[in-house]
């Protein structure tokens, strides 16, 4: 699986990783270069701290293993496996952290099964307080592969939106995309004044517009 943001590498690999989604801004967790797309105007610092933390909350939270870059702080973080923490019933969206009222869970939840059917992208959604959090238990659950986005909504070190982008979808979308997702609706200021519950909704949507979007050079060019 390619993740994040912040990540930089080519691929995530959720096997590993013991931090995994933890800051939005490993796009991809491809090895490839950091964004050059450094238009987006984000300090270095902002790279380096999604890589780190989508990484350290996806061990937190998922474990999937993105190589991320950047700031170190996240790699003290101990992983989680709480499978009792799962629903008992399959669902795309999972809240334990409470920021979403059951008809915006409903909502999103809709808005990802139409997104799948159209497209064959499988979007997850896990709403978190690191360190309450299924963690690893994550990946087997909604059985995360390279088609796979998981995006985890932790607020833990400001920025809450984290992204796991599986290689199919790096290959697809551009990872500048998603530091200007994390900018955009992931800054703490938005979810500060907006709530938790409006960042995870915008960017869902956001994410769900551009996946709809032709293949082509522009393609995600803008958040919506």
């Amino acid at each position: 699986m390619a993740f994040l943001l912040q990540l930089h590498p080519p691929s995530l690999n959720l096997r590993h990783n013991p931090l995994l989604l933890t800051n939005p801004m490993k796009a991809s967790l491809s090895q490839k270069t950091p964004q050059s797309r450094n238009s987006l105007q984000f300090p270095q610092w902002v790279s380096s701290v999604r890589s780190k933390s989508l990484n350290f909350l996806l061990s937190g939270s998922l474990a999937l293993a993105l190589s991320l870059t950047g700031v170190g702080f996240a790699e003290g973080k101990i992983g989680v496996n709480k499978p009792e923490l799962l629903p008992k019933e399959f669902t795309t969206v999972i809240d334990v952290a409470g920021f979403l009222s059951d008809g915006q869970e409903k909502r999103i939840a809709q808005e990802i099964d139409a997104l799948e059917k159209d497209t064959g992208y499988k979007l997850r959604v896990l709403a978190q307080n690191y360190p309450d959090t299924p963690g690893l238990a994550i990946k087997d659950f909604w059985k995360v592969d390279d088609n796979t986005i998981v995006f985890v909504a932790d607020p833990t070190f400001g920025n809450i939106l984290n992204f796991n982008v599986g290689a199919s979808v790096d290959l697809d979308i551009p990872r500048s995309f998603w530091s200007r997702l994390a900018g955009k609706y992931g800054n703490i200021f938005y979810w500060k004044e907006k709530g938790e519950d409006a960042s995870i909704e915008a960017a869902v949507m956001a994410i769900s517009s551009c996946l709809r979007e032709p293949a082509g050079a522009n393609n995600c060019s803008e958040v919506r």
